[in-house]
């Protein structure tokens, strides 16, 4: 089930988003990390919460029948359209349409807030996520903005930068 998330699913959605992309346990699904950036955390509490707290920001869960979190996303009204970001399903679970639904719910959420656009950032070596969003109607805009290291998210084991993507609204 797709629900918008409350401050007190923060420290679930840490763990997600840190299991989906960095350290050892990213490494079962697809989405990981840890061969770019070395590290075990993507993000934190105080990260998330300040995200949470930002006007015109969603932060949509997807919960199991246990009512655990398996998938999130973080949806933010701009100027240019709604950011998506911070998106992440459980590693063991990747692969099973959770994301496909986060996506559809991403849509369904731009339509009701007015937005015809959504956009993301990638980082730009990622080929099979780039492609896979591509295959989920976004596209490549040209643009590319530097992925500044800091004392968060780890080390970059190589340059990196990010490519926007952007999808239309019908």
């Amino acid at each position: 089930m797709i629900a918008q998330a409350v401050q007190e699913d923060i420290p679930h959605i840490v763990d997600l988003l840190n299991s989906a992309y960095r350290g050892e346990r990213s490494q079962k699904g697809w989405t990981t990390e840890a061969h770019l950036i070395a590290g075990d955390v993507r993000t934190d509490e105080a990260d998330v919460l300040k995200v949470f707290q930002q006007p015109g920001s969603v932060i949509l869960k997807y919960t199991n029948d246990a009512g655990e979190i398996i998938g999130t996303v973080n949806l933010q009204q701009h100027e240019r359209g709604v950011y998506l970001g911070m998106f992440a399903v459980n590693p063991n679970l990747q692969g099973g349409g959770i994301g496909k639904q986060l996506l559809k719910a991403a849509d369904e959420h731009a339509k009701k807030v007015g937005s015809a656009t959504i956009y993301m950032s990638v980082i730009s070596v990622r080929s099979e996520l780039i492609d896979w969003y591509k295959r989920h109607g976004y596209a490549e805009t040209g643009e590319r903005k530097p992925f500044v290291q800091d004392n968060l998210t780890g080390t970059h084991l190589q340059p990196l930068e990010f490519l926007i993507l952007e999808k239309q609204i019908q």
